[in-house]
């Protein structure tokens, strides 16, 4: 059996060269050929101490249901089976969104988003396996987390804090007079359900953001916590990174001015969807997508993985290439 690296809370500090970054604001190249949008990694260790990546992708042709790459070098990735075969019965067919995966002791916890059959709305459910790439089993009869008042539920991001206490993060939709948002609530030990109070943790209310913040991840390093999102549409070449600072797990949290990844300073369309993991030596990794130029959207675009680092810049977050 595998043993998990450490979780992104007890990243260490990164050196004085990462922190004043390097490099421009460019983003990294495209890793892995194909679509293969809202990248999760999963950092794995195995008993000879060696790591291999596992990254989980949205799955948008309905071909399988969760798509699954690995690698050893964070450079080189290849494609493995679709870890999840069979969907849960309460889920109609179609994309299942924004996989993410959490180990708890000797159980990967599987957290995604499909939509319900009884309401159209998407739902996050939960799934099980006792191996990183699955297969994924989800015996639920119902979802995980569903609110249809708030239009639905997508991207749910897990975090542990440094005194080992498990979060979960995601963002409602939104409907009229009730933006989109962001909230974390702490997951229950076993990583079945969620305990104690709701946060909504940011409101799309940036003129960049265009009504939208999604896709959270959350990383406690330089003495603060830190929230990744992305804003704008999905399918636009305006999708971009902004990040917050936040006192706690459960807010609040304060946006910087502006996006730190976006079309015009990295050169590629549309880069979104970071998600944070450690990548060894100390250095916080990101996954993120983005659009491979001149194409942008379907059916003829593909959103591609690309894995970058995450710097701390004259006391603001910057994404550069690994």
């Amino acid at each position: 059996m595998v043993a998990a690296v450490a979780c992104a809370a007890g990243v260490p500090a990164a050196s004085a060269a990462s922190r004043s970054g390097g490099s421009a604001d460019v983003a990294s190249p495209a890793v892995l050929d194909g679509d293969f949008p809202d990248p999760f990694v999963l950092p794995v260790r195995a008993l000879d101490g060696s790591t291999t990546w596992f990254s989980f992708a949205t799955n948008t042709f309905e071909d399988g249901n969760v798509p699954v790459a690995s690698s050893r070098d964070l450079r080189r990735w290849a494609r493995a089976r679709d870890a999840l075969p069979v969907r849960p019965s309460w889920a109609i067919k179609g994309p299942a969104w924004s996989p993410s995966v959490l180990q708890m002791g000797s159980t990967f916890h599987l957290y995604y988003a499909v939509r319900s059959a009884s309401s159209g709305k998407f739902c996050l459910s939960h799934a099980e396996s006792s191996w990183p790439e699955g297969p994924y089993v989800d015996r639920s009869l119902w979802g995980f987390l569903c609110e249809d008042g708030r239009g639905g539920v997508i991207d749910p991001s897990p975090f542990v804090d440094a005194d080992g206490t498990p979060w979960l993060l995601w963002k409602t939709e939104g409907r009229v007079g009730d933006p989109a948002r962001l909230w974390s609530q702490r997951l229950a030990p076993d990583g079945r359900g969620l305990i104690g109070p709701r946060r909504s943790l940011l409101v799309a209310d940036r003129a960049w953001e265009a009504g939208v913040v999604e896709a959270p991840s959350m990383v406690r390093a330089w003495g603060a916590y830190w929230l990744l999102y992305s804003g704008n549409r999905w399918d636009s070449a305006a999708y971009a990174v902004g990040y917050a600072r936040c006192a706690t797990p459960a807010g609040p949290c304060v946006k910087a001015d502006g996006p730190i990844l976006a079309a015009g300073s990295s050169g590629a369309p549309g880069p979104g969807s970071a998600e944070v993991f450690p990548a060894g030596g100390g250095v916080i990794g990101v996954a993120y997508h983005a659009w491979s130029a001149p194409r942008v959207g379907y059916p003829t675009g593909t959103r591609t993985l690309r894995v970058g680092r995450l710097v701390l810049d004259h006391g603001r977050l910057a994404i550069r290439p690994l």
